[in-house]
């Protein structure tokens, strides 16, 4: 379902509170798999490997989502797994509003929660590794968080406490970084952080708003340092308010963001549960176009966001307001790839070659084989597939041009069959070789002409691309240029580059 609202890439959450989705050797299995912490699937299966697969299978990317720091919903230890890490380490833990957490001053906490994260980045093919909001507690009122001994063990600079909170979390980010970076470099690390940094009252690099619970200073998560430093590949704030909420309002919040990620993507957390909720607090919820609203407003940002992440999942699939038939009828109609990230990786694989185009009344089949393996050892992990008449100026901006994404599947060779073309209509069809983080070849060019379908095919340069270092901020990316030439002139035809943010489409989730 989530594959036809336009969805490219789905972020699942596998370690909810010290417990595991999959099979591990360090925390038990979660007790909302099984119904009771510890207890293993039965029959014994992992599902962590199929749901990759299943994503994977339907062009999109799985992020593995963490909590870090959250061990218990409550403060029961004897319903806890023999294996639980309090059982283990009950020096670890502050108690906190009912529940166990972590203690994030503790460094050889900071070395479980890496170990644990680091063994999932090693064992599955994930693409990404996601936190979203908790990190230190949200405050409630006449708790304090008792971490008195750690702060006076564990501080050599001397620093102010909530200084010093925002350092712990700031080791586990960096931290992490390197330890993804060094394990699989082509693993993203995002987070997902309560959407106001700081308000401007608070601090002059704040936003004119009025949250009550800013992460910098509330929850000591100082996600834009963590945007400066490029400790994470993306964020995704959650602006979880309505556009006429006057105290934090959706636009104002939309355009700090935009002048706040250095560099790195940005992709806005929509609210879509609000939906769901009881909205008599903001009856703007109710208005079946207020969420597309938001998602317009992010498109007049069209170099700064990339995107939007809709919370949650079992919102779109509930529809209501008939919201997801209006993002899917409109706002996500057509294909969209996922941005790149040239600090990641800059390198594209190698074009498609032995291209075979046959028609047959309404259908065009076309075949190919993947490309060799690039300069970087990237091969294509999909294809894209555009269409276009002989009227029509071949740019690759449009997504009304992309016909399909096909899967690389190894031992399968990839092939399109097009039932869409008009009859007797000549179509030029170009086709891109897209590797793992979404870096485009040059394309090659199909061409059908009259009843016989004569086929001329420009295939590119078979000379492997020079695999150069990343840059270490993101910067414009020249886009792959449409190559129009004959077949005896291609791979010398002089070509028009144009610089983009990304490659060939600057949006994630259908953004033109």
């Amino acid at each position: 379902m989530q594959q036809r609202n336009g969805i490219n890439a789905v972020f699942v959450q596998v370690r909810p509170a010290a417990d595991a989705f999959y099979q591990s050797e360090l925390e038990p299995w979660s007790k909302w798999l099984t119904g009771q912490q510890g207890k293993a699937p039965s029959p014994a299966y992992d599902p962590l490997p199929f749901l990759i697969e299943e994503a994977h299978v339907r062009g999109m990317e799985f992020h593995a989502w963490f909590n870090p720091y959250r061990a218990s919903m409550d403060s029961v230890t004897r319903r806890l797994a023999p294996n639980h890490p309090f059982k283990q380490h009950p020096e670890w833990f502050l108690r906190f509003g009912g529940k166990l957490l972590f203690n994030p001053g503790l460094p050889e906490v900071r070395n479980y929660i890496t170990q644990v994260i680091l063994d999932v980045v090693r064992r599955y093919d994930i693409d990404g590794v996601h936190f979203d909001d908790y990190f230190y507690p949200y405050p409630e009122p006449g708790l304090k968080i008792h971490d008195e001994v750690a702060f006076k063990q564990y501080n050599p600079d001397s620093l102010k406490l909530a200084d010093w909170r925002r350092q712990n979390v700031n080791k586990l980010i960096a931290g992490l970084h390197d330890t993804i970076q060094g394990t699989k470099r082509w693993v993203k690390f995002g987070i997902s952080p309560f959407g106001v940094w700081m308000n401007k009252s608070a601090h002059p690099e704040g936003s004119d708003t009025r949250a009550g619970q800013p992460s910098y200073a509330n929850l000591y998560a100082d996600s834009r340092l963590w945007l400066q430093e490029g400790w994470i590949d993306y964020i995704v704030p959650q602006l979880y308010w309505s556009t006429n909420f006057k105290l934090v309002p959706y636009a104002t919040l939309l355009e700090w963001w935009t002048r706040n990620h250095f560099g790195r993507h940005l992709y806005i957390g929509q609210g879509a549960y609000r939906m769901l909720e009881n909205t008599r607090s903001d009856t703007t919820w109710r208005n079946p176009r207020e969420l597309p609203r938001q998602v317009r407003l992010n498109r007049s940002y069209p170099t700064e966001v990339s995107g939007s992440v809709f919370f949650s999942a079992r919102s779109l699939m509930s529809n209501p307001l008939h919201t997801r038939d209006s993002l899917r009828q409109n706002l996500f109609r057509y294909p969209a790839l996922v941005p790149t990230m040239p600090w990641l990786d800059a390198v594209p694989p190698r074009p498609a070659q032995n291209l075979v185009l046959t028609r047959a009344g309404a259908v065009t089949t076309l075949s190919w084989q993947p490309g060799p393996v690039a300069a970087d050892g990237d091969v294509a992990r999909y294809f894209v597939v555009y269409r276009f008449t002989k009227d029509q100026q071949p740019t690759p901006d449009d997504p009304r041009n992309i016909v399909a994404l096909v899967q690389n599947h190894p031992g399968t060779a990839p092939m399109l069959v097009d039932t869409s073309a008009a009859p007797g209509t000549d179509y030029a069809y170009y086709l891109t070789a897209v590797d793992r983080l979404h870096n485009e070849s040059t394309p090659v060019r199909v061409t059908t002409q009259g009843k016989a379908a004569e086929i001329i095919v420009a295939q590119a340069p078979t000379a492997a691309p020079t695999a150069t270092p990343a840059p270490a901020r993101p910067v414009p990316t020249p886009r792959p240029a449409v190559v129009q030439a004959d077949a005896e002139t291609a791979t010398e035809t002089k070509v028009k580059v144009k610089t983009k943010k990304r490659g060939f489409f600057a949006r994630l989730f259908g953004k033109k």
